[in-house]
Formats: structure tokens, C-alpha cells, sequence
């Protein structure tokens, strides 16, 4: 688990120090140094892994799980290690990687210990999709980072969370550190033990919270769509989140950046290291916009010019070549939505008319009930609703089927149909 609090858009500075100005102090916390029983060795071979299993078994009540990605490093998004904690058993820590093509049949037994009770992570979406590739499902869910949004808590990253509610305070470590080192550091398996040490005691803490607040129902329907959900298809056309490419504009050169992104991806999945140790966008871009059609030219470009890009300057240049010769791509990504809200009051007025309306109604509505606006209503489901809107004789009932559609909860239809229903039809008079 990584250390670093996802946020949204930078805000303004001045409104930062502003906000921090005001901001309730943190409350005085006790450092959390080492886990209460000391770390404990990682299990890798069959037998330990075995006996951890079994560990396991012999506890009760839900399990505090974690695991470690190597990001940044590795091309693939696997667990390098796996960290779980249950009462009476204490803390087990795994290596998922070390077992070929075994690891499945390895780490059932586990996974099967793990199959019969809830498990309690801190932002689960991270985690669970290299869990599943590991054979490890969940068959019920508490995540502390969504309970935390729903308590409308302004900082959701587990340290903040377990300052704010049990008094305590974790210690920046290693979260974005390379997980697929062997061996691993000692420092880092400390860190990796407390990350599960009081996830359970700070999922009844914030569970108390949801509960005084009227939102438990809420946050149970949250936990289960996100415990359920599939993963979505890789999207195409992923070489257009290249950095940069907003610089580029002329067909031909996109298909140069495709090219070297795509030859970048196939050598970097190959070797299982992340695309940017291979080749940064910077580069990519550098080479797409200037062209080069020799070793010279090539390596006198910022980064070619290493030791390692020479060596690798030809495979390179052949993508290049390619672009020059092969189908160049729309200079514009294909569609499937609607576009950025900033252009609809010049291609779609009546729906950017929709939208401010929307947007005011949801507003109001999070801050009635304390909930942040993008948890209250998935953002990209109110664009698509105000895009494709078409005036109704019954539009509860069309909103209602459209947020359905959209997989939005319950708990979110029953508070915005309403509300959308009225922004809508305002909209439209």
C-alpha cells in the first residue's frame, strides 16, 4: 500500500494555506514504531505458506489485508508481498512469487482461510485485482479509505485516518518502494506489518462513525459493488495518455509517438519493467516531433544519448521508420462519450445548460448530507446523463433507468433522482 494520498485536481495555493489556516489541529498522536508482536519472518515455501494457513484458521473475526506492488518498477501490477492480520492469530506475511507456475495450488490454502470471513483494506481497488490474480477474493469487503470519503473526511490516506481516529501515528515508509527486491529489508517488512497492525481497530472506529452519521447501509452497498465489480477491458489507444502528446497535432507524428510507444510497451512487457525504465515520454516525444532517420541524429537527442539508448538506438529508429510508412492515426482520439464539458456551450448549448444545472442541484445535495459530490454521483455519469438527456413526460423515472444502467447504487438513485429530475426539467423550461 502506498503511502502517498490520492487528491484531486491542485487547488489554488492560496486557498491551500487558506484551508490549512482553519483547519482543526491534528490531535496529539502516539508514534507507531513496530508491531505489537515483533515482525514476522515471510512465508515463501510450500510448507510456511502452509503454516500460515493455518495461523490463520486459528484466529476469528475478519481479516486486515494488504498487499505490495513493485509500481514504477515492474511492468505488471502483482503483489510482491501480501500482508494479513487476524485476532487471535496475529500477522502473516507472504511471498506470492516465488512459486512459477505452482503458485495458485501454493497459496490455496490461504485463500481458502481467507474465503471465510470479511476482509478489511485500506483502498481496496488497489489491491484487490492483484489479489484476484493470486486466487485471493474476498467474500465480503470493508475498505477505510471509502468509509473515510463517506464520512466526508477531508484526508482519507490511512495515517491521517489512524491519527484521526485512534490516536496513532504510522510512520512514512517504503510504499513505493521496489516490492519485488529479495530479499527484502527489514525496515521495509516493519513497515509492511504495521500497515495491517490496526486496520481492524480503524475499521470499527470509522464503522462507529458511519453509523452515528446514518450513512452504515450506504457504505455497506458501496463495498459490495466495488467487491463485485469486473474489471474493465484494457482501453485502446493507450499510447494517447502518452505525456506530452498534447504538443502534437500533425497525424504523421502521432504515428511516430504510437510506434514508440507501442515498441516501448512490447519490450517493457517482455522484460517485466515499467515503460518509463525503458524509455521516458520525454524522450518519445523528443523523437516523434524531430524525426530522426540516423544513429547520429538519434543519439544526439536528450536521453539517446546514454549508453543504454545507444545500444538500443536501431530498435528505435525501426519504429520510427514504420510510422513514415504505415497508417497514420486521427490527429483527434476516438470518442466514446461525451467530449470535455468545457466545449459543450459552443457544440451542444442545451446540454451545458443541463449540466450547470446538475452540477448545482448535486452540489447543494453532498453538502446537505456531508458526502464529497464525486462519491455522492460518479462525475462522468452526470456528463453522459446531460449529454444524451431527451425531454420526457416522466423524467424521475428516465433518470432512475439511466443511473441503473450506469451501476449507480441504491442509495445514490434514491437521493439524486429526484434532485436531477428537477435540474433537468428546469433546464429544459
Amino acid at each position: 500500500m502506498s503511502d502517498t494520498e490520492i487528491t484531486g485536481p491542485s487547488a489554488d495555493p492560496e486557498e491551500f494555506e487558506e484551508a490549512a489556516a482553519t483547519a482543526e489541529p491534528e490531535p496529539e498522536a502516539e508514534p507507531l514504531l513496530a508491531p505489537r508482536d515483533g515482525v514476522p519472518d515471510v512465508s515463501a515455501s510450500r510448507d510456511e505458506i502452509r503454516r500460515a494457513a493455518d495461523l490463520l484458521a486459528s484466529g476469528h473475526g475478519p481479516f486486515a489485508v494488504d498487499a505490495e506492488r513493485a509500481s514504477g518498477f515492474r511492468y505488471s501490477n502483482r503483489a510482491y508481498l501480501v500482508q494479513i492480520r487476524r485476532a487471535g492469530a496475529g500477522t502473516v506475511l507472504i511471498d506470492p512469487v516465488s512459486h512459477g507456475g505452482d503458485a495458485l495450488q501454493v497459496l490455496g490454502p490461504v485463500a481458502e482461510v481467507l474465503a471465510s470471513d470479511e476482509w478489511v483494506l485500506h483502498a481496496a481497488d488497489q489491491d484487490l485485482p492483484c489479489l484476484a490474480e493470486i486466487g485471493m477474493r474476498p467474500p465480503a469487503l470493508y475498505d477505510t479509505e471509502l468509509a473515510g470519503r463517506l464520512a466526508n473526511y477531508d484526508r482519507v490516506n490511512l495515517a491521517a485516518m489512524v491519527q484521526r481516529l485512534l490516536g496513532l501515528q504510522l510512520t512514512k515508509g517504503h510504499g513505493a518502494a521496489d516490492w519485488s527486491k529479495r530479499p527484502l529489508p527489514a525496515e521495509w517488512l516493519n513497515y509492511a506489518a504495521l500497515d495491517v497492525e490496526v486496520l481492524i481497530d480503524l475499521r470499527d472506529a470509522v464503522a462507529a462513525v458511519l453509523d452515528e452519521q446514518g450513512k452504515t447501509e450506504w457504505a455497506r452497498q458501496e463495498f459490495e459493488y466495488l467487491r463485485t465489480l469486473e474489471a474493465t477491458p484494457t482501453r485502446r489507444d493507450r499510447w494517447r495518455r502518452t505525456s506530452g502528446i498534447h504538443k502534437v497535432r500533425d497525424p504523421r507524428t502521432l504515428a511516430a509517438v504510437r510506434e514508440l510507444w507501442t515498441t516501448r510497451d512490447q519490450i517493457a512487457r517482455r522484460r517485466d519493467i515499467a515503460p518509463g525504465r525503458i524509455l521516458p515520454d520525454s524522450a518519445i516525444i523528443a523523437a516523434a516531433t524531430t524525426n530522426p532517420d540516423t544513429v547520429e541524429k538519434l543519439t544526439a537527442l536528450p536521453i539517446f544519448g546514454g549508453s543504454k539508448q545507444r545500444r538500443s538506438a536501431q530498435v528505435w529508429l525501426d519504429a520510427l521508420a514504420r510510422a513514415r510508412i504505415g497508417e497514420a492515426p486521427d490527429a483527434q482520439e476516438p470518442s466514446n462519450g461525451p467530449p470535455p464539458a468545457s466545449r459543450w456551450a459552443r457544440r451542444k448549448p442545451e446540454a451545458a445548460v443541463r449540466l450547470e444545472a446538475a452540477r448545482a442541484e448535486l452540489t447543494s445535495l453532498a453538502q446537505q448530507i456531508e458526502v464529497p459530490v464525486e462519491n455522492l454521483l460518479a462525475p462522468e455519469t452526470v456528463r453522459r446523463l446531460c449529454w444524451d438527456w431527451q425531454n420526457t413526460d416522466d423524467p424521475a423515472a428516465a433518470v432512475d433507468a439511466f443511473l441503473r444502467e450506469s451501476t449507480a447504487r441504491q442509495w445514490q438513485r434514491e437521493l439524486t433522482v429526484p434532485v436531477l429530475a428537477r435540474a433537468l426539467t428546469t433546464a429544459a423550461q
